[in-house]
C-alpha cells in the first residue's frame, strides 16, 4: 500500500511554516508554533487522529495569534488534501461524538473534495492562554477549505472552554481517522465515479 506522507513548506512576511503530515501514523506528534495551547490541541488531535504529525511555526506572534493559527490551518489542510491524492480507496465519511468531562462535541465530516466548513464551537472565553478563541473556529474553517472537506462541528453542551475546544480537536480528530479509513483499493466512494 502507497504511504499517504507529505512534507510541505511555506514563507511568507507573517509566518515561516514546515509540515510533515503522514495520514497511517501512530499519532506521534512533534508541534511548536509558539503558541502553548494551539500545540496542546494539535498534539492531542493527532494522538486521536493517529497521524504522524510534524509541524514547525515561526509567526509575527508580536502582532497576535491570528496569522499563525491560519497558516497552519492552510499547510495542515494542503499536507492532508495532498495525503489523500485521488481520494481512491478511503471510506470518505466520518462522525465522532466526543466529551470532555462536561463538555461534548460532535464532528462529521466527508472528504467530498468540496470544501465547506460549519462550525459552532460557542465558546465564551476571549482567549484560552496565547490562543485566542475566535482562531479556534478559524482554524476548523481554514483546514476544510484546503484540505477540502465538508466539516460539521457542533459543540452540543459544555461550560468549561478549555474542555469545549478539546473536545472539538479530538472529535475532529476521530471523525477524520474514520474518514481516511481505507476500503475497497482503487475505488471512488462516489456514484460520479470522482470526488470533487
Amino acid at each position: 500500500m502507497e504511504q499517504r506522507i507529505v512534507q510541505f513548506t511555506r514563507k511568507t512576511e507573517e509566518t515561516d511554516i514546515a509540515c510533515r503530515l503522514n495520514l497511517d501514523g501512530t499519532g506521534i506528534a512533534q508541534v511548536e508554533t509558539g503558541i502553548g495551547f494551539f500545540d496542546h490541541m494539535l498534539n492531542a488531535f493527532a494522538k486521536h487522529a493517529r497521524f504522524d504529525l510534524e509541524l514547525s511555526c515561526e509567526g509575527d506572534l508580536d502582532v497576535d495569534d491570528h496569522h499563525s493559527v491560519e497558516d497552519c490551518a492552510l499547510v495542515m489542510g494542503r499536507c492532508f488534501d495532498e495525503a489523500l491524492a485521488k481520494r481512491e480507496g478511503i471510506t470518505r465519511f466520518g462522525s465522532a461524538h466526543v466529551p470532555l468531562d462536561e463538555a461534548l462535541c460532535r464532528a462529521v465530516v466527508d472528504l467530498s473534495g468540496r470544501p465547506y466548513p460549519a462550525i459552532d464551537l460557542g465558546l465564551e472565553r476571549e482567549r484560552l492562554g496565547a490562543l485566542s478563541c475566535e482562531n479556534i473556529a478559524h482554524f476548523f474553517e481554514s483546514f476544510a477549505v484546503t484540505a477540502r472537506v465538508a466539516l460539521h462541528v457542533d459543540m452540543l453542551k459544555g461550560r468549561n472552554d478549555h474542555h469545549r475546544s478539546e473536545a472539538a480537536f479530538k472529535a475532529v480528530a476521530v471523525a477524520l481517522r474514520q474518514a481516511v479509513a481505507r476500503g475497497d483499493a482503487g475505488s471512488v466512494p462516489s456514484t460520479k465515479g470522482v470526488l470533487a
